[in-house]
């Protein structure tokens, strides 16, 4: 039995993404199918939409998402029907050297399931029964959703779940990456580049790790005051700025310990790395275009032992950072809830990605209502 419901779906790029009806096959083993309760709408989606990131179409939009299981296959014995879970982008077989090390978030599996599921099938069709990839072997910007239970980690059922579903994405990349990638120390000095939904969680996640100035750099003035709630001590409009690097040095007295480029983009990744002091590390979070580069002195690389580092998916390990996130987030620790500015139906959703393309501040989220039925 199959499950016909509304998903948002690319189909050509360059144009928005349309929503249609599509059909949801059940779990088979080692799978769990959810019902959606709310999904966020990320950039990643956008740049899949856009070619920024190469995705066969077409494509079944959404791996920022929150629901309750409904059915779970043969062999699944952490999930149960009821369950409230997020989805995790990586696939974690818990089996390979990055799982046994303790690097989930590296998964030789997670390689395999780019857009389709682990086994390299999918168990979405439309209307005409043709096979629609999965973003990321989630396409949960969808009413329901069949995953494979490694894309999933259960959560209390107290949590509130358009909340919850910000942290399978925008929370964890961007807090994560000051935590778990970059360790902030206490007292430390950061530089964040992009306000977006990720650079504001890189921001918060260097509070929360005690860092004593968080500069925000970013375009938009409303992002930047909206950076100062989630924890910026100062604020840079690089708008305009002839050398905002020398600007920048000269504002954290001498040069950052950290620096994060939130955005994806080569220069700015060399901003980044042109802001520390000697021995600081600059981490790139955004996920630039498949031909940037970033050219760097090769003698001040070795002089200056500065670090240059990725932070894929904030260095996650999700069964065990999602739940210490909602503990930070229920003792006020963590802002979600201001992270929302802007809630849509599904219907809703090509609005919510012309908000985004346009640089909306905070983070959209599609929350999903009745009317699905078996078919």
């Amino acid at each position: 039995m199959s499950l016909r419901c509304k998903a948002v779906v690319a189909r050509e790029i360059g144009a928005p993404p349309v929503v249609e009806q599509i059909d949801i096959e059940g779990p088979r083993h080692g799978e769990v199918t959810i019902r959606l309760a709310a999904c966020g709408v990320c950039h990643s989606d956008l740049s899949a939409t856009n070619g920024t990131i190469a995705y066969p179409l077409p494509l079944v939009l959404g791996h920022e998402g929150a629901g309750t299981v409904t059915a779970v296959g043969e062999g699944v014995s952490r999930f149960a029907v009821g369950d409230s879970v997020v989805s995790s982008f990586v696939s974690m077989c818990g089996r390979c050297h990055y799982c046994q090390t303790g690097r989930p978030h590296l998964c030789v599996q997670s390689l395999q399931a780019l857009y389709t599921l682990p086994d390299g099938s999918v168990r979405t069709r439309d209307s005409t029964g043709a096979a629609l990839n999965v973003f990321c072997g989630c396409g949960v910007m969808s009413e329901f959703a069949t995953l494979h239970g490694d894309n999933l980690v259960k959560i209390d059922k107290q949590m509130p779940l358009d909340r919850a579903a910000l942290i399978g994405c925008g929370v964890m990349t961007g807090v994560g990456a000051a935590v778990n990638t970059a360790r902030v120390e206490a007292g430390s000095t950061a530089v964040v580049f992009g306000c977006g939904g990720v650079g504001l969680n890189a921001i918060q996640g260097c509070a929360i790790a005690g860092a004593g100035m968080i500069v925000a750099v970013d375009t938009r003035d409303s992002q930047l005051e909206l950076a100062r709630k989630f924890g910026a001590t100062h604020i840079f409009n690089v708008t305009g700025q002839e050398n905002a690097g020398k600007s920048l040095y000269k504002l954290t007295g001498g040069g950052a310990d950290y620096a994060f480029d939130c955005v994806g983009s080569g220069k700015i990744s060399e901003l980044a790395w042109g802001v520390l002091r000697r021995g600081g590390t600059a981490v790139i979070v955004g996920i630039a275009g498949a031909k940037e580069q970033i050219t760097l002195n090769a003698q001040q690389v070795a002089i200056s032992e500065k670090t240059l580092t990725g932070s894929y998916y904030g260095s996650a390990r999700p069964s065990q950072d999602f739940p210490r996130l909602i503990g930070l987030y229920r003792s006020g620790r963590l802002k979600l809830d201001e992270l929302i500015t802007r809630t849509y139906s599904i219907e809703e959703a090509p609005q919510a990605f012309a908000d985004l393309g346009e640089g909306r501040e905070g983070r959209g989220v599609i929350l999903f209502g009745t009317g699905q039925h078996s078919s």
